[in-house]
């Protein structure tokens, strides 16, 4: 039974971008996966800490009232 959705996704990288990674490949001398995969871990990283500090951006812009805007319509 061949089931595709566990099958990986091929992926289609530019010419350019190819060059690169074959040119680094052998620079480095570390195979092309793994150049791939320490770039994807920075960039997951990376956009990791992005999305934190804009989510805690919009909670503190939910949360932070002014003085006035806290005590607006309170009756003592």
């Amino acid at each position: 039974m061949n089931d595709s959705s566990n099958s990986p996704r091929e992926l289609r990288l530019r010419p350019d971008i190819v060059e690169n990674l074959q040119l680094f490949s052998e620079m480095l001398k570390k195979p092309p996966e793994k150049i791939v995969e320490e770039a994807l871990e920075s960039y997951f990283d990376a956009m990791q800490k992005q999305m934190l500090e804009k989510n805690m951006m919009d909670e503190n812009a939910q949360t932070n009232l002014s003085y006035d805007e806290f005590w607006d319509g309170v009756d003592l």
